[in-house]
């Protein structure tokens, strides 16, 4: 009995290494594209979740409101016990009244909305996101690379010599146009823009304004905290306008991501979705829709929270996913970015804000205004010795100013190619 146990053991062994061998050829064998494919629907199971009720967007989005406890972010093994924060413990207090009207700017109206709102809103208890699609992940370079900016310290505007070597410049790829603080412990900051809908010129381009919340050098350890509105073909697949989010513990190398597209930012509002589009956006010589965006430090738990508009606290990004940005930011920017991809050996005619230059002001450029910084205190401050950095004023441009209606401001913005920015 003892030799044929030892027999049929032998050749059910054998069996199970033909079919392993036979599985693994079959794999091998795979073409790549099913390969990736396969790649792309686990990475979707991932991202995913199952939702407790569904909207269709105008605009093509499906808007899934998936549970509060059930979001991206608790997939993380840092927060698999983590008992969610619903509000901050300190908000900062202010100088500007955000629905003080303007006696200089009357056409500004903040009555802006997301287009899936039309079609119905998300119960309590969960939270809208943005269903990823499938065509969306193949878009990417890499299924890894999906929902990242690519690894270029230069995605953050490293303030240059206004005598630097041009070629430096523009190696990066990406252009800037901005207002800057540094020297000091900053614990937030808060800015209202208005949104406009850039033209881009090549699908792998994009334009954004927004706010950066900055730790570390800008080598291999930089921490970044940036929130805004951005034209993306490449993320998501049209030229709307759309509210985004984007975090980095490493120079953007393998932490971090857009919006809820990986384990980090914590959201517990249920009446805005990160990445869906936003509407109506400005005019030329038209009526203008402007946003606040306030990010800051909750210095009691340690956590950075977000703000959109007057009263949607969105979430917090948790302390521990930082490292220089665990205690405070060191610098604080805001402004424009491009992707220059010199389509034909030429600069892109991608725009930048409104796509006109800051010297037409009101109306038909692109704002900032009522820029501010959180102190040691919780208090919201206006900005000492404000600097800008443009890396080509002749493609994109910016401009400061103060006034008591709108604070420190600045508009900022261009065409890309033209006559002067060949």
């Amino acid at each position: 009995m003892a030799v044929a146990y030892f027999s049929i053991t032998r050749v059910f062994l054998f069996i199970v290494v033909i079919l392993g061998v036979t599985s693994l050829s079959c794999a091998a064998r795979q073409p790549p594209a099913s390969r990736q494919k396969l790649k792309v629907h686990k990475h979707l199971k991932r991202l995913n979740k199952t939702p407790v009720k569904t909207i269709q967007s105008p605009d093509g989005d499906i808007i899934d409101c998936v549970h509060i406890s059930h979001q991206p972010a608790f997939d993380h093994p840092f927060l698999k016990d983590h008992k969610i924060q619903m509000r901050p413990n300190y908000h900062p207090e202010g100088l500007y009244d955000d629905n003080k009207v303007s006696t200089e700017s009357k056409e500004i109206d903040n009555t802006i909305k997301q287009l899936w709102h039309v079609n119905g809103m998300c119960p309590e208890d969960t939270i809208p996101i943005r269903r990823t699609k499938e065509e969306d992940v193949m878009r990417a370079s890499s299924v890894k690379r999906y929902g990242k900016k690519k690894h270029t310290s230069m995605a953050v505007p490293r303030i240059m010599p206004k005598s630097a070597d041009p070629d430096l410049v523009n190696e990066s790829g990406h252009q800037h146009a901005i207002a800057y603080v540094e020297g000091d412990r900053f614990y937030g900051a808060k800015a209202t823009m208005n949104v406009w809908e850039p033209k881009i010129q090549q699908a792998n381009e994009f334009s954004l304004s927004q706010i950066w919340i900055l730790g570390g050098s800008f080598g291999e350890d930089l921490n970044s905290i940036e929130a805004g509105w951005q034209v993306s073909p490449d993320l998501y697949g049209d030229n709307n306008t759309r509210l985004f989010t984007y975090w980095t513990s490493d120079a953007y190398q393998a932490t971090g991501c857009y919006n809820l597209l990986c384990s980090g930012f914590i959201q517990i509002n249920n009446n805005i979705a990160m990445g869906a589009s936003i509407s109506p956006v400005s005019a030329y010589r038209n009526s203008q829709y402007d946003i606040s965006i306030l990010v800051w430090k909750d210095q009691k738990e340690g956590n950075w929270w977000m703000q959109f508009g007057n009263g949607y606290v969105l979430g917090y990004w948790p302390s521990f996913l930082f490292s220089y940005l665990a205690d405070s930011a060191s610098m604080i920017e805001w402004g424009g970015e491009v992707v220059n991809s010199e389509p034909d050996g030429q600069h892109t005619s991608t725009q930048m804000g409104s796509g006109r230059f800051p010297e037409e002001g009101f109306g038909k450029s692109s704002y900032f205004r009522n820029i501010q910084v959180v102190d040691k205190e919780n208090n919201l401050k206006s900005p000492k010795d404000i600097g800008t950095f443009t890396e080509q004023s002749n493609c994109y441009d910016v401009q400061t100013g103060s006034n008591s209606d709108w604070g420190h401001y600045f508009y900022y913005g261009g065409p890309g190619r033209n006559p002067n920015c060949p």
